[in-house]
């Protein structure tokens, strides 16, 4: 294998996290000929198949997953000890690639990532917010941000946004004058709620505590959306009960729209964390990011 190109492997990495000959070629400004060359002279090189082609999509084989696995951060290992290379330029540079929680990427990143830009203009920031647990490091990211520190081996977590948060639940006022104003949890059960769901296709219970007391649900009612938005909306409607991120609330709450319930059975939380990988060699963007998130995380204390 001592003459195995490198470039054939990192071709395969880029098409099997893509899904995509055509996508892979775009990001990487090269043919999408070129990369079915390298992957066709690589899969006869190994002697097994690394992907699934058809005219519709492209995915790994089993055999293409577990080598995207390993392989995807050994590469990462090669590209960050070559932009060590950076410091003997003006300043950090390269393409930081960051998967976020779509609350994250509504409620501070942007503020964060503006700031941020700004100081290193030679650095593309690529923000993809998803609500899906993955592998950032075999998906091709540098680094994540996820609520709860509880992290994989070899991963280190950095605050990020605000410390502490908020679920609070909510409703219009000509819901609450039309169904009654709900005093306790349980009296949820008969009222119809606006509900999220995850792409993965899961739906989390409705969470409340008061001193040592802890009360769950699962809501029901006339709406099941993954957008925060349309959730948002409904409420404001009066289609039924919120039960969310109190920022996310805060402006509807504000103007009137909503009007806060159950107060005294709100559930704080932690904030989020961004995590990356220990590495020796750390690519100059994320280096960068790591060091500005820090420093806005002792301004604020």
């Amino acid at each position: 294998m001592d003459d195995l190109p490198l470039s054939d492997l990192d071709a395969f990495t880029a098409v099997a996290r893509e899904r995509s000959f055509r996508s892979a070629a775009r990001k990487r400004g090269v043919s999408a000929s070129s990369l079915s060359d390298s992957l066709r002279r690589l899969e006869e090189r190994l002697g097994v198949r690394l992907l699934n082609r058809t005219t519709r999509s492209v995915t790994p084989t089993e055999a293409g997953q577990r080598l995207l696995e390993r392989l995807a951060p050994a590469l990462g290992e090669v590209a960050s000890a070559l932009e060590q290379l950076d410091r003997f330029r003006e300043g950090p540079s390269g393409t930081l690639r960051l998967n976020v929680p779509t609350i994250a990427a509504r409620l501070f990143l942007p503020d964060l990532a503006s700031r941020f830009l700004k100081l290193y203009p030679q650095i593309t920031l690529e923000i993809v917010g998803e609500d899906t647990f993955i592998d950032v490091l075999a998906a091709g990211y540098d680094a994540g941000i996820r609520y709860d520190e509880r992290l994989e081996r070899d991963m280190i977590a950095v605050p990020i946004g605000p410390r502490r948060q908020r679920y609070v639940t909510a409703a219009a006022p000509d819901y609450l004058g039309r169904r009654g104003v709900p005093r306790h949890p349980k009296e949820l059960i008969d009222h119809d709620c606006i509900r999220h769901r995850f792409l993965s296709g899961a739906a989390l219970s409705w969470e409340f505590n008061r001193e040592d007391e802890t009360f769950m649900i699962t809501p029901t009612g006339p709406m099941i959306a993954n957008a925060i938005e349309m959730q948002v909306g409904a409420a404001v409607a009066g289609l039924g009960i919120i039960h969310t991120f109190e920022d996310v609330l805060l402006p509807a709450m504000q103007a009137g729209a909503l009007q806060p319930i159950l107060e005294e059975w709100a559930v704080e939380f932690s904030g989020p964390f961004l995590y990356y990988a220990s590495r020796r060699h750390m690519p100059s963007a994320l280096r960068a990011f790591v060091d500005f998130v820090k420093a806005e995380h002792r301004k604020t204390g």
